[in-house]
């Protein structure tokens, strides 16, 4: 759907949904929320007035809310969670990816995000405060702990066999990892490899061994650079002994460019990127005024240089 036609589908859709709530009728905007995906879903709150928000949010189904929170710019996260207490955060964002879940608590106050470690079981808790032990600008703060991984002495066969004992496989996985005991990184292991490989072939002599693997503090835009250069859909992380780390898949890297992107855009009209549509015009114009400021000035400067000019 072109750009242009998605916009205004979204427009029609919020107006719609306000005017069923203005009617009072919940059961229509909650029917008309369940039609739509979780990042469509963060758009229309995002979209909408702060007191619309509320009602949207106490319609949304409950297995939907740690998908649609994970969408949210994070002045909005943290409207809605810090109204939340701990075991209520935990709950809400049980199941989301390692990497998403710690992005979430790098943006609530020091001490809720605390509560919310302290609620979460002992693994799941270990894996986030790794990612937070990380600057969340750089390749650390990035990466997901869930990777598959392999020797290289192993068989086929027993990949095949290993993976089919797993009930799913994570996100964007496109190749398996090859380590040695020691968990040094030593290759990627692709899956089509895998299909198409005779199942005694041994890892060894079907992995790729020449492959970049991105160093845990490599800075975030490096990381994006080397995703667009390549064409990656995920790519390994490696500590300073070689040992891997993690993985950082093409999701995590597209809101690193959008991120960016949007920043650079909204700092042209003197805007930041997590400015609330609908906060107060005087507040908004407090945060503004320097720009406002700037661009007055210079205006005036053109028109004098013009006035002056005029005749000549």
């Amino acid at each position: 759907m072109p750009q242009l036609k998605e916009s205004q589908f979204q427009k029609d859709h919020v107006l719609e949904l306000n005017q069923a709530i203005d009617s009072g009728s919940l059961y229509q905007v909650r029917q008309m929320i369940k039609t739509l995906p979780t990042a469509g879903i963060a758009h229309l709150l995002e979209s909408s007035p702060p007191k619309t928000r509320r009602v949207l949010w106490q319609l949304i189904d409950k297995d939907s809310e740690g998908e649609v929170i994970q969408y949210l710019h994070e002045d909005l996260q943290n409207d809605i969670l810090s109204e939340l207490n701990a075991e209520e955060v935990a709950q809400l964002t049980e199941g989301l990816e390692d990497d998403d879940l710690a992005d979430i608590l790098q943006q609530l106050p020091q001490q809720l995000a605390t509560q919310v470690l302290q609620a979460m079981d002992q693994q799941d808790r270990q894996r986030v405060e790794t990612i937070l032990s990380y600057d969340e600008d750089t390749a650390g703060g990035l990466m997901s702990l869930d990777t598959i991984t392999v020797r290289r002495n192993h068989t086929v066969e027993l990949v095949l066999r290993y993976l089919r004992r797993h009930d799913s496989i994570p996100e964007m996985t496109d190749n398996i990892l090859v380590v040695n005991r020691e968990d040094e990184f030593l290759g990627i292991l692709p899956l089509r490899e895998i299909l198409v490989s005779d199942p005694n072939t041994s890892v060894r002599d079907v992995m790729h061994s020449e492959v970049e693997a991105i160093p845990v503090d490599m800075e975030a835009t490096q990381v994006a650079q080397l995703f667009e250069q390549h064409d990656w859909v995920s790519a390994p992380v490696i500590g300073h002994d070689g040992k891997l780390l993690g993985r950082i898949t093409i999701d995590d890297v597209v809101d690193v460019i959008r991120d960016s992107s949007e920043h650079s855009l909204m700092s042209m009209a003197g805007l930041d990127e997590e400015d609330d549509t609908f906060a107060p015009a005087l507040k908004t114009a407090r945060r503004r005024a320097l720009w406002l400021g700037v661009n007055l000035f210079t205006a005036v400067l053109a028109s004098l240089v013009i006035f002056l000019f005029q005749d000549t």
